[in-house]
């Protein structure tokens, strides 16, 4: 009774480490400007130093120039930005305008208004050496994903390993009795 109770903590150790790890792992969702894809329109992009190094906060203005409304978001650690409008389709070909230290970039709101599902969104760099692909899984995911992988190959291999030295231990007491 001993036994089956101990693979059941067992058992229920594996599921909450796991539960636990994917808790962690997993990104916090993304608080959208509005709640349909056809009403957002995200600009993003990456602001980097002359030396091509991220520029960690550093304020970016992010401006629809012909209704005057922007926001001004900074970038994070990576040299990241990312600002969300709640924009319609009669936005669209509107100028764009997008700040970083004094710097301009004048853009136009595009977007196919036909497709109600894509997400909109523009991607606008300052600077270059930095920019890289934010769709790809971070590399510390691939590292976590590697140690859960190899403890959990690890506690199936002594699992295996335990239970096969007690069937080799049974099948020894058996052949014992059998020679007296």
């Amino acid at each position: 009774m001993e036994w089956k109770s101990r693979r059941k903590s067992g058992f229920r150790w594996i599921v909450v480490a796991t539960a636990g790890v994917c808790a962690f792992i997993a990104p916090p969702a993304i608080l959208h400007a509005t709640h349909e894809a056809d009403h957002r329109y995200t600009v993003e992009g990456f602001v980097c130093n002359a030396d091509g190094k991220p520029s960690a906060n550093t304020e970016v203005l992010v401006k629809d120039t012909r209704i005057s409304y922007g926001q001004t978001v900074t970038t994070d650690d990576g040299g990241y930005y990312k600002a969300a409008f709640h924009l319609h389709n009669d936005n669209l070909g509107d100028p764009l305008l997008v700040e970083v230290k004094g710097e301009q970039q004048h853009h136009k709101i595009q977007f196919d208004a036909k497709d109600l599902e894509s997400e909109r969104k523009i991607q606008v760099n300052f600077g270059s050496g930095c920019v890289h692909d934010r769709s790809a899984p971070p590399t510390w995911l691939w590292v976590v994903l590697g140690v859960v992988g190899g403890l959990v190959a690890l506690l199936v291999g002594v699992k295996v390993v335990r239970s096969q030295g007690k069937r080799d231990g049974r099948q020894e007491k058996g052949q014992a009795k059998r020679k007296k």
